[in-house]
């Protein structure tokens, strides 16, 4: 399986944005935790004039994802200097009885 951080990725990069991870693993104090960039971004995507961040998560945490980002004292430095916030919240889809596929919900 792969993570939302990793489809988010493959979606952007077809849209034709570069991408980086932008969010860290800290080890201390044990057992450790992940850092996101600014508190909220876990990818950085460009494309030919356009910044984006972006915050992936599981479909089920969307709200809380954008309670995080509108709590942030950084988020109107953020947008003020032209850079797009988005959220993808991925869960699985699709017809009663059929294969279900990844959805991003952004």
């Amino acid at each position: 399986m792969t993570s939302p951080t990793q489809r988010s990725i493959a979606l952007l990069k077809e849209r034709g944005y570069v991408t980086a991870i932008v969010e860290k693993f800290v080890r201390f104090p044990p057992p450790g935790h992940r850092v996101d960039l600014w508190g909220f971004v876990d990818l950085l995507a460009i494309r030919s004039g356009e910044i984006l961040a972006v915050q992936t998560t599981s479909g089920a945490n969307v709200s809380a994802r954008l309670n995080k980002i509108s709590y942030s004292p950084l988020i109107a430095t953020v947008l003020s200097a032209g850079v797009r916030v988005v959220v993808h919240g991925w869960s699985k889809k699709g017809p009663r009885g059929k294969a279900k596929k990844w959805e991003c919900r952004e």
